[in-house]
């Protein structure tokens, strides 16, 4: 579920605090995947566009066809202009069907947030041609997303009621039980269900909590509401905490889990 009041209207804001490692774990995906070349290709929830790059670039793809229900997300993704690559404003229970459907249909760090994800994988299977793959990756927010962890266990300690906004908490799905039977739910067979790792290293303090500020997402939502005493004692209690490396830099690692299913 989405929170009542997270934000998503800032492509810019998103790139600097979810976009960039999306970009590092979008080629992992679609490396894990292994769809042939010469696939039609759904994006679910396309966001800025990492996914639909990372296809282009790696899948030798006969089309992509990204999709999101924000207006900002498309126009940033819009950029891009690869020329096999078009995206449309579209959101889950209104997806854009394919004559002869997709041979891949697939979503990145999305279906946790979509409202019903148990009826968009089900869509999502409606749209895949026979012998289609139908996909999905989330970040382990219970865990495994050492940034954003680090982050909520910060915030619930100076406030208890963060706890509820925590993506950890709000996102039981996201976990390999839950994902792979939502995707058998849907009459998928052969479901399975991988982590994939990438680092998330920042320079030093600023560069972990500048993007924070941005006001894109559930964490700096949360943030943005915050009267700026509680800001300041949010951020320094995470300079105090947060592990340093060589230079100060910040050693963090990034967990998410790739599910898949076929169409027979």
């Amino acid at each position: 579920m989405t929170g009542p009041a997270d934000r998503w209207a800032a492509g810019e804001e998103y790139e600097r605090f979810m976009g960039r490692w999306s970009r590092r774990l979008a080629p992992r995906f679609v490396a894990w995947l292994a769809i042939p070349p010469d696939a039609h290709w759904l994006d679910v929830g396309c966001g800025t566009g990492a996914l639909t790059d990372a296809i282009c670039a790696g899948a030798g793809p006969a089309s992509v066809l990204g999709c999101d229900p924000a207006p900002a997300f498309i126009a940033a993704a819009d950029r891009t202009r690869h020329p096999r690559a078009t995206f449309v404003v579209a959101a889950a229970g209104a997806l854009p069907a394919r004559p002869g459907g997709y041979g891949s249909v697939t979503s990145l760090l999305a279906l946790n947030f979509l409202p019903d994800p148990g009826a968009a994988v089900a869509e999502m299977r409606a749209l895949a041609a026979p012998r289609g793959v139908v996909s999905a990756c989330v970040w382990d927010y219970a865990g495994g997303m050492e940034f954003l962890r680090r982050f909520w266990d910060a915030a619930a300690a100076l406030d208890p009621a963060a706890q509820g906004l925590d993506e950890g908490v709000r996102f039981p799905l996201c976990r390999p039980g839950p994902l792979a039977g939502l995707f058998r739910a849907a009459g998928l067979e052969r479901v399975r269900c991988e982590p994939l790792e990438v680092a998330t290293g920042f320079a030093g303090f600023d560069d972990y909590w500048a993007p924070f500020l941005g006001g894109t997402g559930p964490a700096p939502t949360y943030v943005a509401a915050l009267p700026p005493d509680r800001r300041t004692r949010l951020a320094h209690a995470l300079d105090e905490s947060l592990p340093r490396g060589p230079g100060g830099t910040i050693p963090l690692t990034a967990r998410a889990w790739a599910v898949r299913g076929e169409v027979d």
